[in-house]
């Protein structure tokens, strides 16, 4: 299968849902979503399988009631890497510096950045 597409904004509310709540029915994406916005039951169902025809989720039809689920880590990984060659020429380094120039950081993030550029770099901390 083919890296999964770039998710639009509709479908990354109902990854986020996933990901905070785990695989998950229909009904259940539903009701998260319905709250905050108005949408109909057959909407969030024609979405998701279309997601799932994507590769952004995967169904397991295995029951009566289909569950759906997704990777946030993998979700992540692939947006980032297409944001990465898009936006930044595959430059890690001006990304990094963008998006510390853009949000300030906080003392654990820095320290965590720290953390990883050390293990990066084989130096244990």
């Amino acid at each position: 299968m083919s890296a999964p597409t770039r998710p639009t904004d509709a479908e990354l509310a109902i990854l986020r849902v996933l990901w905070e709540r785990g695989p998950s029915t229909v009904r259940q994406v539903f009701e998260v979503l319905s709250v905050e916005k108005a949408l109909g039951y057959t909407t969030v169902l024609k979405m998701l399988q279309i997601m799932d025809e994507k590769g952004l989720v995967q169904r397991d039809a295995s029951d009566r009631v289909h569950i759906f689920a997704t990777s946030q880590t993998q979700t992540q990984r692939h947006m980032l890497d297409d944001l990465l060659d898009k936006a930044f020429g595959g430059s890690s380094l001006n990304l990094v510096m963008q998006a510390l120039a853009t949000r300030r950081a906080s003392r654990e993030d820095l320290a965590a950045i720290r953390k990883m550029l050390d293990q990066a770099e084989g130096r244990k901390p």
